[in-house]
C-alpha cells in the first residue's frame, strides 16, 4: 500500500510545474449534441491500477485526502476530495452556445473565468479569448505570464502588487461557439498545449 498523502495539494500543483496529466475536449456534433470534457490522471499513471482488461488507467484524486484528524480536507465519510476537474458549458434559454474548458491545476477556475468573460464581457473571438496573457493571484502573489509588458508589471507593483513571471504558461483550453442564427460553428484551441480546433 502506497503512503498516504499528509498534505492536501501535491508540491507540483502549487510550483508552476507543467500539468501534462490532463486533457479536456468538447465536440458539437451535426444534430448540435455537446460534450465537454475533462479528464485528469492527477500523477504519473494515477493510480497504478487498471480497470479489469480495459486498458484504462484509474486517476488517483483520493491523493486530496489528508490523514490529519482535524485537517479540513481529512479523509471521512461523505467528503470529496479537492479537485480541479471543470469541464463547462454556457447555455441561452435552454441552448447551449459555448461548450469550453481549460485545464492547468489550480489554474482552472480562474482559467474559465477568464477566457468566459474575454469572449462574453471584452468581445474577443474565440481564438483571442484563449490566446490572451494570462494571469493567477495566489498566496499573495500575482504570477503573470511572459506576454505580460513591463509597464503592466510595474503598474501593478505601484498599486501594492507581489509580482512575479510565471516558469511556465497557465493551462491550455478548447472552445466551440454555437451560432444557432448563423448556423455555424465556431472554435479555437489554446498554443499552451497540444490540440487543435477541427471541423466537418
Amino acid at each position: 500500500m502506497a503512503p498516504a498523502l499528509t498534505h492536501p495539494v501535491p508540491p507540483g500543483l502549487n510550483g508552476g510545474a507543467p500539468h501534462r496529466d490532463t486533457i479536456y475536449l468538447t465536440v458539437v456534433d451535426k444534430d448540435r449534441n455537446c460534450c465537454s470534457f475533462i479528464n485528469s490522471l492527477y500523477h504519473n499513471f494515477g493510480s497504478g491500477v487498471i480497470a479489469g482488461d480495459t486498458g484504462v488507467m484509474l486517476q488517483n484524486r483520493g491523493s486530496g485526502f489528508v490523514i490529519e484528524d482535524g485537517h479540513f480536507n481529512c479523509i471521512a465519510p461523505g467528503k470529496r476530495p479537492m479537485h480541479t476537474i471543470i469541464p463547462a458549458m454556457a447555455y441561452r434559454g435552454e441552448q447551449p452556445i459555448l461548450s469550453f474548458g481549460v485545464m492547468g491545476g489550480h489554474y482552472q477556475a480562474m482559467g474559465h473565468s477568464y477566457v468566459f468573460s474575454n469572449w462574453l464581457d471584452f468581445g474577443m473571438d474565440l481564438q483571442e479569448a484563449i490566446d490572451a496573457p494570462r494571469f493567477l493571484p495566489q498566496r499573495g502573489v500575482l504570477t503573470v505570464e511572459r506576454p505580460i509588458p513591463q509597464a503592466t508589471r510595474e503598474a501593478l507593483r505601484q498599486r501594492g502588487h507581489t509580482v512575479a513571471e510565471a516558469d511556465v504558461p497557465f493551462g491550455g483550453g478548447q472552445m466551440i461557439y454555437i451560432d444557432a442564427e448563423a448556423g455555424v460553428l465556431q472554435a479555437a484551441s489554446d498554443p499552451r498545449k497540444d490540440g487543435c480546433a477541427m471541423g466537418y
